[in-house]
């Protein structure tokens, strides 16, 4: 399968979609990959994390138009970085999907999410009180994960651990209409940052997307 959705955010900044319908064994065979990483390949169990670890990072070459070794490595908070290349980046993922956001100029986050009912039932946990007010209820749904990928796209932007989607991200009232924006804001300590985070639906997914 190749790409299956792409988007060109600004001028050195884009995102894209790829439907998992390869085997892991075809996924694996698109990569050049170091001992290390074959290790860890080694190790995952044949699921749905293994296709999806396979799948990122054929998109990534796929993306970067590349069939040599890309040396990507995780920082001490969890967050991708290519090592030799001038891009930042940020890695997604969600039952068939993988997804991949990168830009030349500026720290990124995305986040991809298949629209499922439960997410009611856990709103509470990383949503404040005054943001479940706004909540559409014609539509509790797809605003719960709207605001969701929202934060986790904030999350992966900041690129830091001990951040509370619930305690230190926090948006401002919002619609849902889709695709859709929202203003977001990071509290930490001494840390206060705005991010504009977009979000879109993909088919029963649903994405949100920032570059910081």
């Amino acid at each position: 399968m190749a790409i299956a959705y792409k988007k060109q955010v600004d001028s050195d900044t884009e995102f894209a979609l790829w439907r998992i319908e390869e085997k892991a064994e075809d996924l694996y065979k698109k990569l050049q990959l170091d001992e290390h990483e074959k290790a860890y390949v080694e190790k995952l169990s044949l699921g749905k994390r293994h296709l999806h670890w396979l799948a990122v990072r054929v998109l990534l070459r796929t993306m970067l138009n590349t069939d040599e070794f890309i040396d990507c490595k995780i920082d001490s908070h969890g967050k991708p970085y290519l090592v030799h290349l001038p891009y930042h980046i940020s890695l997604s993922h969600s039952f068939d999907y993988a997804a991949v956001m990168m830009s030349r100029s500026a720290p990124v986050g995305i986040d991809i999410e298949q629209i499922r009912e439960k997410v009611e039932r856990i709103a509470y946990k990383f949503m404040q009180p005054a943001e479940l007010a706004f909540i559409d209820g014609a539509d509790p749904v797809k605003h719960l994960y709207a605001a969701w990928c929202v934060k986790e796209a904030v999350y992966k932007c900041f690129g830091e651990k001990e951040v509370s989607f619930a305690d230190n991200i926090s948006l401002e009232p919002f619609s849902f209409v889709c695709p859709g924006m929202v203003n977001a804001h990071l509290d930490k300590g001494k840390v206060h940052k705005d991010y504009r985070v977009d979000y879109l639906q993909y088919e029963d997914y649903m994405i949100g997307y920032v570059k910081g």
